[in-house]
């Protein structure tokens, strides 16, 4: 377990976070603190704790749109998942078809090869 200080608001916090998580941890701060100097630009001093609460809820808020947006995407790939099944499936209805109909017309054409071949055969023969 890592330990690393982070500042917020103007206050250093000691943070634990697993080994390697430490840059990870500096850049969360970093962006919590981004929000908390914006909203303290837009609302000025309004308290130490109104600000990082506000910050957290824009965070919160981003994280909510975010997994509502991710949300939606998992559905919209489910969906062309299915239709890319449905899609298959009807390519190869349509091979079995197109084989199935290609197999009927040489079993005709030999049919008629076989018939002609009598016909002129027959015909021809001399006797």
């Amino acid at each position: 377990m890592s330990h690393i200080n982070v500042t917020i608001n103007g206050r250093q916090y000691r943070m634990a976070c697993e080994e390697g998580q430490e840059t990870r941890l500096l850049r969360l701060a970093e962006s919590l603190e981004s929000r908390v100097e914006s909203l303290r630009g837009k609302f000025g001093e309004i308290g130490d704790a109104r600000l990082t609460v506000m910050a957290a809820l824009t965070a919160c808020d981003e994280l909510f749109d975010a997994n509502s947006r991710i949300r939606m995407l998992e559905e919209e790939l489910d969906a062309l998942r299915n239709v890319r099944v449905v899609a298959a499936d009807r390519a190869r209805a349509t091979q079995v078809a197109v084989a199935n109909a290609l197999n009927s017309a040489a079993e005709r054409i030999e049919k008629t090869t076989q018939i002609l071949n009598r016909t002129i055969g027959g015909g021809v023969a001399i006797g």
